[in-house]
């Protein structure tokens, strides 16, 4: 944040802050993610605190698919709090306290909506930080002129640099690092010498999902190439579909050994010369491996939800005509793909 911003008053100096809330909607596994740069700074400027992660509407995946990457940085995960799902909840208090103390003292809104965070703000608390009506119920707010960001990481990145008066830099990958055992794994399952390309045909939501045929049609066209496709539970039932046009398709993430693990995931997306995916919590992985991502966008934006990655091509929907994903041409991505093959013709090495 810099001297246009908030630092020179910290609402956090001289405090002791035993007691931490932080409230999001609802964590999937690329807004997981996409919040690791935040989570890991907000336990390196509290170190000794008790933080609380509060999913109010649903569930969150640090209770679960990513509860091995936040281990020792939240030491509880709320699910369907019941914070954020009407306006009538503002006809009752809400019910959250910290463990073994009577209010927080410090509160994280992580969101916009006024009436949800005026339910979190009537919790017993000392220092409220939201972005809601320009921080109208926050404990301190920026100076003039300044704006929130885009996109989501640098906005929760904001707001715990106000809460700390710290600076927190936009991280670079490599922000999960697999463990030697599973990049074997992954060898062994992508050899050495194999020209494998990605495709994560799936999403949280139909709407993000670029019609199925469209990677096929890709896959189809790899010659010697290995296409890849990395189905998650939402689309295990293409495999079946996919590989009886794609006969050479492999399906790394249905051999039950593995499962989903996201480290996993990621190990296997070291082994790509490139991947083709939609906007979705495998396509976040796909950047973390640090190989080229085509990234594809429909009704979501970009700005707001890019995959860490300095090696992301990105295609948008608006620029061919609207919101619809389906928008996006076939023959585009395609040579997007071999432009960047092209610049790497060397097959996949071990290390």
């Amino acid at each position: 944040m810099d001297a246009g911003g908030w630092r020179h008053f910290v609402v956090t100096e001289g405090m002791t802050v035993k007691h931490i809330l932080v409230y999001v909607g609802l964590d999937r596994v690329g807004d997981g993610l996409l919040k690791l740069p935040f989570v890991r700074g907000l336990r390196k400027a509290f170190p000794d605190a008790h933080i609380t992660w509060l999913a109010g509407k649903e569930t969150s995946v640090y209770a679960g698919v990513l509860a091995g990457p936040v281990e020792g940085l939240i030491d509880r995960v709320i699910e369907h709090g019941g914070i954020g799902l009407s306006p009538a909840e503002l006809l009752k208090r809400p019910d959250i306290r910290p463990v073994g103390a009577d209010r927080f003292d410090l509160i994280i809104d992580t969101q916009k909506i006024v009436w949800t965070s005026l339910s979190l703000w009537r919790i017993p608390h000392k220092t409220f930080i939201s972005p809601a009506a320009r921080f109208a119920l926050s404990s301190v707010k920026p100076k003039k002129g300044y704006r929130f960001p885009k996109s989501m990481q640098r906005q929760m990145l904001d707001l715990l640099e106000l809460a700390s008066g710290e600076d927190v830099p936009t991280p670079t990958p490599p922000l999960l690092v697999p463990s030697p055992e599973l990049r074997v794994a992954a060898l062994v399952m992508l050899p050495a010498g194999g020209y494998f390309i990605g495709f994560a045909p799936g999403s949280g939501g139909k709407p993000k999902c670029w019609p199925l045929e469209n990677f096929i049609a890709l896959a189809q066209n790899q010659e010697y190439r290995v296409p890849v496709f990395f189905l998650g539970p939402q689309e295990e039932h293409w495999k079946d579909q996919i590989k009886a046009q794609v006969p050479s398709a492999i399906f790394p993430l249905q051999q039950k050994n593995f499962g989903f693990d996201p480290l996993f995931t990621i190990a296997l997306a070291e082994r790509m010369k490139v991947s083709v995916a939609n906007d979705s919590g495998v396509g976040h992985m796909l950047a973390l491996g640090g190989k080229p991502l085509v990234s594809l966008y429909g009704p979501t934006v970009p700005e707001k939800f890019m995959p860490m990655g300095d090696r992301v091509t990105v295609f948008e929907a608006k620029d061919y005509g609207g919101q619809d994903i389906a928008l996006i041409p076939r023959d585009v991505v395609g040579r997007a793909m071999e432009t960047i093959l092209q610049a790497d013709p060397s097959p996949t090495l071990a290390g």
